[in-house]
Parts: structure tokens; sequence; C-alpha cells
């Protein structure tokens, strides 16, 4: 079903009526989740406040001009607070005074280029920030699930193409992964010596394919890099065009991650660690997702450049996704051309004006749409 931009009939679009969704679980419910002021924070936090949930958010302030934080307004919707998950004492503190039940941890020093430059504080970040905030948990009597949001980079990548599945090893040549796949190590840790009792928090881990969509304004991300450079009118430079990873819609593994955390909720059984990613056919490189972007917006060019000693990146990024489709009955709605052409349309109907609070609505919108077209489980689990 292709859906444009405008109202949606029939679809599950107020607080009110999207309770239904995930089994009521968030509705009333009070909810952490770290990183609430980044790209994916941001749209995860919306669609919670959609759910009825009562949302704390725990971040640094927005490192980004525009950022989608500021735009969809969340300050005045959420609690939110300013804070580094560093602070081992200031994370402690704010879980005994919300007392949530279901942490999100999204908290993040996200960007593998980054990682290179400032490896202390992306270590100190993805790693001593789950410590801090698993410590916390463990001090809580009211935490009933956790949710560790990492990143498909985990893998010890030998570069053969090949999806890696849960099961897979762990590893990272960059920082940035490797500081993830040690975040991933931590948790399993906490999960089997502290959170195995019964009345114990399930505590999963999630490990997400590259995210698009509006609201993206990151530095070094190949949308938004796309994104400035057709608003300069300029070619957007290119490193790695023939590289591949597993692209997606935000509201993809967002959907996955509200729905593991629902099922765990009911059954502490369901925890785990968990891929979401697009079908391993729908995987394109670089080259492709820059090509239909500029198709899509109807103009724009790029070129390939890399610098002569630039950092080590992985050329060659799969998940296999059985283990989300089998335990979770969780499968991706978006294809490819799908997920770029709304992130394009949203980005020219932004740029044209339109409010971002609307626009992000819209995709929220047109995406219960398609998961209930395709009986997605999640749609009402009563």
């Amino acid at each position: 079903m292709e859906l444009g931009r405008g109202a949606v009939e029939g679809l599950v679009t107020t607080a009110s009526d999207s309770a239904r969704l995930f089994g009521d679980t968030f509705s009333g419910r009070r909810v952490l989740v770290t990183g609430h002021t980044g790209f994916k924070g941001s749209w995860l936090s919306r669609w919670l406040l959609d759910l009825g949930a009562e949302v704390t958010g725990y971040a640094l302030p927005p490192d980004t001009t525009p950022s989608l934080f500021t735009e969809l307004d969340l300050s005045r919707s959420l609690d939110s607070h300013f804070g580094d998950v560093r602070d081992a004492q200031k994370v402690a503190g704010l879980i005994a005074e919300v007392r949530p039940e279901i942490v999100l941890h999204l908290a993040a020093q996200p960007l593998v280029r980054r990682s290179y430059a400032e490896t202390p504080y992306t270590f100190e970040t993805n790693v001593m920030g789950v410590v801090n905030l698993l410590e916390a948990v463990r001090a809580s009597s009211d935490c009933r699930v956790v949710l560790n949001v990492t990143t498909d980079k985990v893998y010890a990548n030998p570069e053969t193409a090949e999806p890696f599945a849960e099961e897979s090893p762990l590893g990272g040549h960059d920082p940035y992964s490797a500081s993830k796949a040690a975040a991933e190590i931590v948790t399993a840790s906490y999960r089997s010596s502290f959170f195995g009792g019964p009345g114990a928090p399930a505590v999963s881990t999630a490990r997400a394919g590259n995210v698009i969509g509006g609201g993206d304004w990151a530095e070094d991300r190949l949308v938004p890099d796309c994104v400035r450079a057709l608003g300069a009118g300029e070619s957007v430079e290119i490193r790695n065009p023939a590289s591949t990873r597993p692209w997606q819609h935000v509201l993809e593994p967002l959907g996955g991650y509200l729905h593991l955390a629902a099922m765990s909720l009911r059954d502490s059984q369901a925890a785990g660690a968990f891929n979401f990613g697009p079908d391993v056919g729908e995987i394109r490189t670089v080259g492709e997702v820059v090509e239909l972007f500029h198709a899509a917006w109807g103009h724009g060019d790029w070129h390939a450049h890399a610098p002569d000693q630039q950092p080590h990146e992985a050329t060659h990024l799969r998940l296999a996704i059985g283990k989300a489709d089998r335990e979770l009955d969780w499968r991706p709605l978006w294809g490819f051309e799908q997920s770029v052409e709304r992130t394009v349309q949203w980005y020219r109907a932004f740029a044209d004006g339109s409010a971002a609070e609307d626009l992000v609505a819209e995709d929220i919108a047109a995406y219960l749409c398609t998961a209930a077209q395709a009986g997605a489980s999640w749609i009402d689990q009563r």
C-alpha cells in the first residue's frame, strides 16, 4: 500500500485509541528512556507518549541544530532530565526517584569515526554507562524490564558478507563496535549474576541495523549528509559506496524494542539478545541508498572520495533476524525503497514548513496501517 503525506483513514492515531497496541503494556506505565534527546530516542519517546506511558528521559542535551527533540517540543510532554550516564550517582538517584517499571537504554556515543577520536569517552559511555544503569536497577524494587540497545556492529566481522545471528561471536575492530560488544557482555553477565531469580527484571539487548528516517541531523551519517548537501546545492561526498548495511526505517527497530519489552513484562523468559533488521534481500549498498535518495528527492549528485588514511570501517554488515521471527513473531514491515522514500518525504516536507510533530505522527500512523494489514501480532495483543 503506497502512503503519501496527509490524513490516513482507519488508523490508530490517538493516545486513547493506540493504548491497545502492545497489549496495553505501556498505558500508565512508568518508562525511563535514556538517550531521549537523540534521533532514535526522540522517535521512541514520542511513540511511548502516544501509547499512554509516563515517560521520563535522561540524556545529554541535544547536540545538533536543529534537533528532533527540540522540534517535537518533548521537554513539555515528558519528564526530561539532562545528565551523563557516566555519572553513577546521578543515574542511581534518578532511578530511585522515578521508580521506572521499564527501562529502555539508548544513551550512547553512537558514531564509529568519533570513537577513534574520543576513544576513552566512547568506552566510558558505552560500557560504564551500562554498568551504572544496571547497578541502579539492582537497587530498585520497581523495575520489571530492562532493554539495552546496542548495534549490529557488535559481531566479530571476518568480512564474508554472511549474516550475523545472535550466537555469532562478538567482537569489534573499531572502538565503537568493541565498546558495544563489551556492553553486550556486561549485560549478559548482569542477567546471569543478578537478574536470574524469581521476580528479577527481564534484561535484554537489541542489535539493530542502520536506521534512517526524518529528523536525524547528526554529523557523519549518510542521510543527514545527503540532506545537508542538497540544501547547499553541493555534491555529497561518500567514503565507501560499495559497503553494505542493513538499512531500515527507524520505526522498524523501535517497534521491535516495544514488542520485546511488552513480551518480557508478561514473561521474563522472553528476555535475551535479539537482532532487529531488514530481510536479507533488502540489504543495499551505501551507493544504492544515495542513488534512491536523490531520485526520490528529484535531483542531487554524489561522488566517492575517501581520505588516504581514513579509519577502518566494516565493508559488509548483515543481520539474521530469524530469532525475532521465531520467538517474538516480529518481522520488518517496510522495504528498502519505501523506507528511503518516506525519509525523503519527511525532510522535504520539513524544509517546506511542515511541523516535525505532524510528520512523525503521519509516519507512525502509516506504519501502523502497514502493521495492521500485515497482521502484526503487536497491533492488539489483548
